[in-house]
């Protein structure tokens, strides 16, 4: 445990003040301080007056050079003069503020106020002769902060050994985190103390398809609470990962210290830069509220405004889906009995089939039919290309070409179809790790969906990245992700991307990149399980930087319909699934369960029918991570709001307070709540559906099963 006290602190703060250099937030409740100490860079941070964050280091380790050996994460103590962390003295300040409004293509409010005030301090190495900048934003929500390297004589090309930007909280808080791995966020939040986390770690993960685990580190974001008579909510992310690694959380849990991972390549070097350059914003978001840590939108202002010159082409579509069904058990994306096959030489008409394959022509009509007939806009099709008999496991480079479909899938004659009842289809694009061979492939991917009128794809990296030796977050893959973004928009066509690196905001930058899932989500629930808690989590974490493709919408919860005696349920309420749509943001949004089940609750389906996939305003009525969520949001370009509240494994109860609604006017409120008797394992379809008329007045109270919800739709009265 620390020994020092937070009046200690202050009092540290306050006799070094002289010669550090200041920055307020614009409503001033704010304050940062940069110093150096002994060359050696350092900032803090307050709150109200408050410390939230003590002094804490700034720099990066280099290599020698740039020819990297196997194994040179090693490092010598003569390698320390090439660092980037010490020896500094400070030449130029630069400070500037801006207040801005502007308007995401997509996002939870029509329009995202940018109000900071910036401070950039210019270091120079005098042994090196090297110059950096350390620029902090400062907002009224929290503190961001990168550095930059200018292009000069002595800093043109230089490796990154690792980034060792430094948060030490003066307390110990309570922490939702998950277990770093430079390949996967698939795992299940863990609720501990700081200082628990290395107790905890070992028995925080299980397997996954691709894995590389960083011993007693976290991922981030990283929500925290300091609990107490006057609590805080902290989040730390990051912003802007760009042609750099993304970054995970070493802990040092006696001190309450947490420092910047990069995630590395096989020749542990963290990132490859050309000057000029900037890394990442790491960034911390401070509020007393946690409704406030949600309703941030720090990390995208961190991002730059598109270049792009038609976004005319991005809109939100509400989809369906063959994919649940394979999930589950029930159908097979691969067509055949083969175990080995070749794209370029196979013969796939000749294969015998499996007569378990989901892509086929008539079952996909049957869902075409079903989307069509429910005011859906988009089909996604999994399983509908050649290569999926051997497609994971063999470390296989060309493994699809993603233009050639099994014998069974009439691309001509589905999309007809679909065009005529005015369903597109959403293309697949599974590349099974295999980054390199989608690139080579892209052009004629994109130009087949072009021919075809598909307008969004979603891109799939299960397994081990190929090239051999990157990892789903390094620098190289990084870049791979944002080349296809670009890609894709040059052909008009929309991206969401599974098992990638999770978004930071970018999509203001690249605004067709609209949705992502780089966490665990609805499939696990018929694999190893999701907590009740999780989708209270989320939006604490993962969300903080972009949308999820979280899929939900499952009636059938329980997998024993379809196999007697299967164990696996999804562990949630009908009603709670309802309400996902509205506590998560999702401008792609899924009904992922099968048109069977929807049509033997087609009142409970009526909400997902009904609810927006895009927002001109959003009101976090009250949360508080691991246990509740309740929000409200305007429907784009309408007078309709709906709210959702979920609850974790606890029993809730909560009233909700209507007064957002525009004074003088009436509204039928439907609602759907969870039955008297509703229980996510015992009897978790029995829900209640109801329509009041209620005004800006109006307090409805609710009452939330263990892992209920509730979902109300709202419309004014004419």
């Amino acid at each position: 445990m620390k020994k020092i006290t937070v009046g200690a602190v202050l009092l540290s703060m306050m006799f070094v003040g002289v010669k550090a250099q200041s920055l307020k937030s614009p409503d001033g409740k704010f304050e940062m301080n940069f110093q150096l100490k002994n060359g050696v860079p350092y900032y803090n941070l307050t709150y109200n007056g408050g410390v939230v964050v003590e002094d804490s280091k700034l720099g990066l380790r280099l290599f020698k050079d740039t020819a990297i050996k196997f194994a040179s994460e090693i490092a010598k103590p003569e390698d320390a003069k090439f660092d980037l962390n010490n020896g500094f003295a400070k030449v130029d300040e630069k400070r500037d503020s801006k207040n801005e409004t502007w308007q995401p293509v997509l996002g939870e409010k029509k329009n995202y106020i940018n109000n900071y005030n910036e401070l950039a301090v210019t270091l120079n190495q005098a042994s090196t002769d090297r110059s950096i900048v350390v620029k902090f934003r400062l907002f009224n929500d929290g503190l961001g902060f990168r550095y930059e390297f200018p292009q000069q004589k002595n800093l043109n090309y230089f490796v990154i050994r690792e980034e060792d930007s430094e948060i030490d909280f003066p307390t110990d808080m309570k922490a939702w985190w998950l277990v770093a791995d430079y390949d996967s966020q698939e795992y299940q939040y863990q609720e501990t103390k700081v200082s628990e986390i290395p107790a905890k770690w070992d028995q925080a993960f299980d397997a996954n398809a691709s894995q590389s685990l960083v011993k007693n580190a976290v991922q981030s974001p990283l929500m925290l609470k300091r609990e107490g008579k006057e609590p805080l909510y902290i989040n730390v992310a990051e912003a802007a990962v760009l042609d750099y690694p993304a970054s995970h959380l070493e802990v040092d849990a006696q001190n309450f210290r947490f420092k910047t991972h990069l995630t590395a390549d096989r020749q542990g070097a963290k990132g490859y830069i050309q000057t000029p350059s900037t890394t990442p914003w790491r960034t911390i978001i401070v509020a007393p509220k946690a409704e406030q840590v949600m309703d941030s939108k720090m990390i995208f202002n961190l991002n730059e405004p598109t270049k792009y010159t038609d976004t005319s082409y991005i809109h939100p579509t509400k989809y369906m889906g063959v994919w649940w069904e394979m999930i589950i058990g029930k159908s097979q994306w691969a067509y055949s009995t083969a175990e080995n096959v070749h794209i370029d030489k196979t013969d796939f008409s000749k294969l015998t089939p499996n007569g378990k394959h989901a892509a086929n022509n008539t079952k996909v009509k049957e869902y075409i039919d079903f989307a069509a007939e429910n005011g859906f806009q988009g089909l996604l099709i999994e399983g509908w290309n050649i290569g999926w008999e051997d497609w994971f496991g063999h470390s296989k480079d060309f493994v699809f070409d993603f233009i050639t479909p099994y014998p069974d899938f009439d691309i001509k004659m589905l999309n007809d179809y679909a065009h005529a009842k005015g369903i597109k289809l959403i293309m697949h694009h599974e590349t099974s790790g295999s980054a390199a061979n989608y690139e080579r492939w892209s052009d004629k991917a994109f130009q087949l969906m072009n021919k075809y009128g598909y307008d969004a794809v979603k891109t799939g990296y299960v397994g081990d990245i190929i090239p051999r030796g990157e990892h789903h977050y390094s620098q190289w893959t990084i870049n791979h992700y944002y080349r296809i973004a670009e890609k894709a928009n040059e052909y008009k066509i929309m991206v969401n991307s599974h098992e990638s690196v999770r978004p930071t905001g970018e999509s203001r930058t690249y605004p067709n990149y609209i949705s992502a899932e780089a966490a665990r989500g609805t499939e696990y629930e018929a694999f190893g399980g999701n907590k009740p808690d999780h989708q209270t989590v989320l939006p604490f974490t993962r969300w903080m930087g972009g949308s999820m493709d979280y899929t939900p919408g499952i009636f059938q919860t329980k997998l024993d319909y379809y196999f007697p005696g299967d164990k696996r349920f999804v562990k949630t309420t009908l009603a709670k699934q309802l309400a996902l749509y509205v506590t998560m943001y999702m401008p792609l949004q899924m009904a992922a369960d099968l048109p069977e089940n929807y049509k033997k609750h087609m009142d409970a389906f009526q909400f997902i029918k009904d609810v927006a996939a895009d927002w001109d305003d959003t009101k976090i009525l009250s949360a508080e991570p691991g246990d509740y969520v309740i929000t409200a949001r305007k429907a784009k370009g309408t007078e309709n709001w709906f709210v959702g509240g979920i609850t974790d494994e606890n029993k809730r109860e909560y009233t909700v307070d209507f007064s957002f609604l525009d004074k003088g006017k009436k509204y039928e409120a439907t609602i759907y709540e969870d039955g008297k008797d509703a229980d996510y394992i015992d009897n978790p379809q029995s829900y209640n559906i109801y329509k009041k008329e209620i005004t800006s007045k109006s307090k409805i109270n609710f009452k939330m099963v263990r892992s209920g919800g509730f979902a109300v739709s709202i419309k004014p009265v004419k």
